[in-house]
């Protein structure tokens, strides 16, 4: 595999929120009422981790490395908190490849616009490219 690293910038809108809060069935209000989240530390609604980290299964699964590839475990460190309509960047980049058994692990991260580190975390993942 020629790259080791892969680089999207992303962003969430409400609307892809409350449709997250319907499939995972997580309607904490924290995510869904801006009355509500104006009055925790966050002063507004958050958007759900997972959600967050939902970038990672698009990266992995279409991109990096793509098809044919298989999750098998990903850690996530939610580091921040992330909102609506803000731009982040996602970076999956290999850190070990195990050529045997075709799997590699892949730090997992996303970070705010002034380069700090939101989620932090490391996936395993098996894929055909990875046999070396």
């Amino acid at each position: 595999m020629e790259n080791k690293k892969f680089i999207e910038r992303f962003s969430f809108n409400q609307e892809s929120v409350i449709a997250f809060s319907e499939v995972s069935r997580d309607t904490n209000p924290i995510h869904l009422d801006k009355d509500f989240a104006s009055k925790t530390i966050f002063k507004k609604p958050i958007i759900h981790g997972f959600l967050g980290g939902s970038i990672f299964s698009k990266i992995i699964g279409n991109d990096f490395p793509g098809e044919g590839s298989i999750y098998l475990k990903q850690e996530m460190k939610f580091m921040a908190p992330m909102f609506v309509n803000t731009e982040y960047e996602a970076i999956v980049e290999i850190d070990t490849i195990d050529s045997e058994r075709g799997r590699a692990v892949l730090k997992t991260r996303v970070y705010d616009t002034a380069g700090k580190v939101i989620i932090d975390g490391e996936a395993l993942v098996k894929n055909s490219i990875f046999n070396l």
